[in-house]
């Protein structure tokens, strides 16, 4: 032994006799006596007190978040509560069949399509955060499977597809099937919107992903629109029977599959509900392998934080949005940015894509129901009006950068007249396409002048009352947070702004909607085309004024309007 070693004898580490391992006789591994395998805990029960925590600590940042996580709980389990002892009652129906299948068939899209529309609704929806851990795929995929059962929506689902199976489960083996179609359900579920999940994290992490948040409650609303006009048509057709062919075709779609095999049990036919038994069994098995294979993909392949760009960046032209055709100047450049918020902007994207979209299910929604009429088609265009209000707050505190340019009125009215016509390369057109469709649903193309002359000159006047609203009543519009369009202490503001102006456009109106009524009193048919060519002149007048008029007010008050849009 040389100078510098331990006295110990027998090894070369100190402290310990006969190996080569600290404080471990007879093996080679760290404080496990007598094997070669570490005593790790396992990493299923690890998650599943990381999501506990998750909900404990989200719970205590805030009263409020405190309070509304309450409430919505309260809330979804009362209404779970409910629609179980429903679908209890329902149990011996000619219909119930079609109702749990269509119910499952539709909670199974409305998991898969949730991480799209509320990615940080569940923080461990992105398996991304997990990357610089040593674990493997499918451990971790059997793990976060687990976890995801915790929390309301599993609950939900779990007494949605209990009530479904009790409504149609008929004797014993139709019961034991039901216990299996009650786990394929649930897991299913969860292993969907896992699925979903990791495979688009990239799009949900981005800005695009963002724009899918904000234009949540956008699809809810139309949702709900669909839902409704869909209960009021099968009213009128003769009730539920008029589903039967679409629930037996579903009953063939994972979930509602599992739910179909229990009421072909009930039914005595064993091989069909053996085989969507299957089915929603070999669906859940290629969920998880999809689930595992974008797990490694994620935790393996590089992205754009980690890797300069492959490619060299593409040459943009200069000019963008059909640049090339805008007219020079403050105009064109004007016109561009305004388009380019369109586009880029998450909160105007939405705005606009509320607009359009609410603009055309009013007056479509109401023609296919048989209660509505042509000039239901000025919506549209008063829906999309509404842009022109309050177009400096879309600017938020970048606003300054504006008025750096603006020195006389005739500065101020070439940004406001540009703004306006960046609306009406919308506007136009597309309220021109819902008043024709309009038209065509209800068959009413006698009509057609008339409705289009009140929507050109509805619009009209919307520009007009939204350019002074901009100028008189601007507030912030809150870049940071996704549900809330206001800064706090502008709510006042913001419904004077719209609301005011909206009545003082239809007040702007009431020439051209006297002129159009009082044609038709006097059964003048043959001149109501007149309405078509008099709206036009008259909304691209009263626009024209509208802005001449809020211009000088504008240049005077630069920085009251940079203060408004700069809060929050």
């Amino acid at each position: 032994m040389s100078a510098g070693e331990t006295t110990v004898p027998g090894n070369g580490v100190p402290g310990v006799p006969g190996n080569g391992t600290t404080g471990v006789p007879g093996n080679g591994t760290t404080g496990v006596p007598g094997n070669g395998t570490p005593d790790v805990p396992g990493i299923t029960p690890v998650l599943v007190r990381l999501k506990l925590s998750l909900l404990r600590n989200g719970m205590r940042q805030s009263s409020g978040r405190r309070a509304a996580f309450i409430l919505s709980g309260v809330l979804a389990l009362l209404f779970a509560a409910l629609q179980l002892i429903g679908l209890i009652v329902l149990r011996g129906n000619e219909h119930a069949t079609t109702v749990v299948v269509l119910l499952t068939a539709l909670l199974g899209l409305g998991w898969a399509v949730m991480p799209l529309f509320f990615p940080s609704g569940d923080e461990t929806l992105d398996p991304t955060r997990l990357v610089m851990l040593p674990l493997r795929p499918r451990p971790l995929v059997r793990a976060l499977l687990t976890a995801s059962l915790v929390g309301i929506g599993p609950l939900f689902t779990f007494c949605l597809a209990l009530g479904s199976v009790i409504s149609v489960a008929h004797g014993a083996a139709a019961a034991a099937v039901g216990v299996v179609a009650v786990a394929l359900t649930l897991l299913l579920c969860v292993a969907l919107a896992r699925a979903v999940a990791a495979a688009n994290i990239r799009l949900l992490s981005s800005r695009k992903g963002r724009d899918l948040a904000v234009l949540s409650g956008l699809v809810i609303a139309v949702g709900i629109q669909v839902v409704n006009f869909g209960a009021q048509r099968l009213s009128n057709a003769g009730g539920l029977a008029k589903l039967d062919p679409v629930a037996d075709v579903l009953s063939w779609v994972p979930p509602a599959s599992a739910i179909g095999a229990v009421d072909a049990v009930s039914d005595g036919a064993y091989g069909r509900g053996a085989a969507q038994l299957l089915l929603a069994a070999a669906a859940l098995a290629a969920l998880l392998w999809s689930w595992e294979r974008s797990l490694v993909k994620l935790m393996t392949s590089p992205d754009g934080s980690t890797l300069q760009a492959a490619e060299p960046a593409r040459k943009e032209s200069s000019r963008g949005f059909g640049g090339r055709h805008l007219p020079g100047g403050r105009t064109g450049t004007v016109i561009e940015r305004s388009l380019r918020y369109v586009w880029r902007d998450p909160k105007t994207k939405a705005a606009w894509v509320t607009s359009l979209v609410i603009g055309l299910i009013v007056p479509v929604f109401n023609a296919l129901q048989g209660t509505g009429t042509i000039y239901f088609a000025c919506f549209a265009a008063g829906m999309l009006g509404i842009q022109m209000y309050n177009q400096f707050g879309q600017d938020t505190s970048a606003f300054w950068m504006v008025a750096m340019t603006i020195s006389t009125p005739r500065d101020a009215y070439e940004e406001l007249r540009a703004r306006a016509l960046a609306l009406l390369v919308i506007t136009l057109p597309y309220s021109v396409l819902v008043t024709v469709l309009t038209a065509a649903l209800v068959g009413d193309w006698q009509a057609l002048p008339e409705a289009l002359g009140l929507s050109f000159g509805l619009l009209g006047a919307m520009l007009a009352t939204g350019a002074v609203a901009s100028v008189r009543f601007p507030y912030s519009i809150p870049q940071g947070s996704t549900h809330k369009n206001v800064a706090p202490g502008q709510a006042g503001l913001a419904w004077i702004s719209i609301l005011g102006g909206m009545i003082a456009a239809a007040l702007l109106c009431a020439p051209l909607i006297t002129l159009t009524i009082w044609l038709h009193v006097a059964d003048a048919d043959g001149w109501l085309w007149l309405v078509l060519p008099l709206g036009t002149a008259y909304g691209a007048l009263i626009t024209w004024a509208g802005v001449r008029w809020s211009a000088p007010q504008a240049a005077e008050r630069l920085p009251e309007i940079l203060s408004a849009v700069s809060k929050g």
